[in-house]
């Protein structure tokens, strides 16, 4: 029987020799690995979605990690997301949640579902510390409403 090349990743240095064979081969450029690119595509991704902790990271830290791996700046997500510097900032110090179209954004960008982006978690903010459920976050809240509701 004929040995495949290759064969479903089964553990971390496997999936590290695979990822460096598909870089390499994209750096080729070679229009004649088209299935072999594919089918490595196909095998990391399996891995990935199987062995990943994307969902045991808030958004923002899974953000800062991305962020770290790929060699980008707070500078950077301001021209990959078309925002002021002052909007990445209070986003990356959970001061402000992520828009849809940040999570839109970011997703593209990465490669990565937008359910990774699009989970709540708490934020640092002034009208949030009124409130004793933690759960409430990335929402806006009428200061009015909120100050009666307590009252």
């Amino acid at each position: 029987m004929k040995s495949l090349k290759y064969t479903i990743i089964k553990s971390e240095s496997q999936y590290d020799e695979y990822c460096n064979i598909l870089e390499g081969l994209l750096l080729k450029d070679d229009m004649g690995n088209e299935d072999e690119i594919e089918l490595l595509t196909f095998l990391i991704k399996k891995w990935d979605s199987e062995n990943n902790s994307l969902f045991d990271l808030d958004p923002i830290a899974l953000l800062k990690s991305l962020m770290k791996e790929n060699g980008l700046q707070a500078k950077d997500l301001v021209e990959i997301l078309h925002l002021s510097k002052g909007t990445v900032s209070k986003m990356l110090n959970y001061n402000r949640g992520l828009s849809k179209d940040t999570i839109r954004k970011l997703s593209s960008y990465f490669n990565v579902s937008q359910e990774a982006f699009n989970r709540p978690y708490r934020l640092n903010n002034e009208i949030n510390r009124r409130f004793r459920d933690a759960s409430l976050m990335n929402t806006r809240k009428n200061l009015e409403k909120v100050i009666a509701i307590e009252n």
